[in-house]
């Protein structure tokens, strides 16, 4: 019966089985009584099995010379263990080699410590690490919580366009998708003979057309790849990752608040549930801070102020900021850590920013100088959702929609014209949740296989 490692050290396959698991070799050792000693990963889990082969096996002289990295499959009787570190053991009566070590001595992933820095140049191998084996499962937990939540709360799941025509944030930073040979700037003519009959990009966000099925089916969500062309090589900027945006109808930005509230609580928690092997791994690479931090922000109320609320904070508190504070500006990261390390402790909603720097779809306050928009920030890292509610009246939007966006959007604005319905919704990167869950600090360990700035490699 071939089985997992996680249902062995779970003690789902019961002492004195049968039992086969196949995987890649952690470590082998030999004794002198004629035993060697394999380590054996296969990724269910975060932790090896141990194989005890007997010198008597016919294929011994091949198993001892097996190293780190080599597969093997591993057929024999699971017992209970008295070594430490372990309770139960598999005493192996077969041993197959599949896959050898060409050159140990060069094997890129050996026991050794290495750099993140180097393992993402052998992205292909660095799963294979303790960090990036757990990494990659807390992200599959991570994506099936983010499915489950939103089924459990009767949303509508929504695949929208990857290939779009507008560029919903404004930005301008977008890859453009073209069949033609060349490119003549400012040329929007030439277009007419491209494979879409138009300018053609990848999307960076599937909210525009997000809406349009909220007003009709009323809660949906699309998870899937976004793309941004920004020419940024910080550790906080992907130019592929994957986004969770949900959009409410019949909704304000109180219930858009409330519903990123319970997001976040519930599938933090349902990620501490589903991975305790593998966040006690990373909880103890940040000294017990880690689990404690998230905890506290999955039991307890997220506090609500305004932007203004939270600059005036700001402004008192007496604190140096390298960027300086004023009503208007947008908050940089250190100011929204200051507010929830500092000064609320937890987790914070700020909402009703100036509307000269956010979004046209945003919903505009009767003060006219701020918009319906929400940002929740968390300690440990500022910003972790973006959202607000839509402008749902036409006038309103027209006024503040760039004019040669009202003819490409034409169908965005139809919205508002046949039975129009205040509504709302957010962004979440997953790249980003992932990293504050699992305290890594580069978003490009947060991905298995990074796309940024002069690489497209693996």
């Amino acid at each position: 019966m071939i089985v997992s490692i996680k249902s062995i050290l779970g003690h789902r396959t019961p002492i004195e089985s049968t039992v086969t698991v196949q995987g890649w070799l952690r470590s082998r050792r030999s004794s002198k009584g004629g035993f060697s000693f394999l380590h054996i990963h296969d990724g269910s889990c975060f932790g090896t099995v141990q194989a005890i082969a007997d010198g008597e096996l016919p294929n011994y002289d091949d198993i001892i010379e097996t190293s780190t990295g080599c597969s093997v499959t591993v057929t024999g009787t699971l017992v209970a263990s008295q070594g430490k570190g372990q309770d139960r053991e598999i005493q192996a009566n077969e041993v197959i080699i599949h896959g050898l070590v060409e050159d140990p001595e060069t094997y890129p992933i050996s026991k050794k410590r290495h750099t993140f820095e180097y393992l993402r140049s052998v992205a292909h191998l660095r799963p294979r690490t303790n960090t990036f084996g757990a990494i990659s499962r807390i992200r599959h937990a991570l994506s099936t919580e983010v499915h489950g939540y939103f089924d459990r709360h009767d949303f509508c799941w929504v695949n929208t366009p990857i290939i779009t025509a507008s560029d919903c944030e404004g930005a301008g930073d977008l890859f453009r998708v073209s069949t033609l040979d060349q490119i003549h700037r400012d040329n929007r003519e030439q277009f007419a003979d491209d494979f879409f009959g138009d300018e053609a990009f990848l999307t960076v966000s599937g909210q525009l057309n997000l809406e349009s099925y909220a007003c009709s089916l009323g809660k949906v969500y699309t998870f899937g790849p976004t793309f941004r062309a920004e020419n940024s090589n910080t550790s906080r900027h992907l130019a592929e990752f994957w986004m969770i945006e949900p959009e409410i109808a019949f909704a304000d930005l109180a219930a858009n608040a409330d519903l990123a509230e319970s997001f976040l609580r519930e599938v933090i928690q349902g990620v501490l549930r589903r991975c305790p092997d593998d966040m006690a791994f990373f909880d103890e690479r940040d000294e017990g801070a880690l689990i404690q931090r998230l905890t506290a922000v999955a039991d307890q109320n997220f506090t609500r102020m305004t932007y203004t609320e939270a600059v005036n904070l700001l402004l008192k508190s007496g604190q140096d900021f390298e960027f300086p504070v004023s009503w208007g500006a947008d908050l940089q990261s250190e100011h929204e850590r200051y507010i929830t390390e500092q000064v609320i402790k937890g987790p914070v909603v700020v909402t009703d920013y100036p509307k000269e720097i956010k979004a046209f779809y945003m919903r505009l306050n009767d003060d006219e100088k701020t918009v319906a928009a929400m940002d929740v920030l968390v300690p440990g890292v500022g910003e972790i959702v973006g959202g607000s509610q839509r402008e749902e009246r036409l006038a309103v939007l027209d006024e503040r929609m760039d004019p040669r966006l009202a003819d490409e959007l034409w169908w965005y604005r139809d919205l508002r014209r046949y039975g129009t319905v205040p509504h709302a919704g957010f962004g979440l990167g997953l790249e980003r949740l992932l990293l504050y869950i699992t305290g890594m600090d580069n978003i490009r360990d947060a991905i298995p296989f990074p796309r940024v700035p002069g690489n497209a490699n693996f």
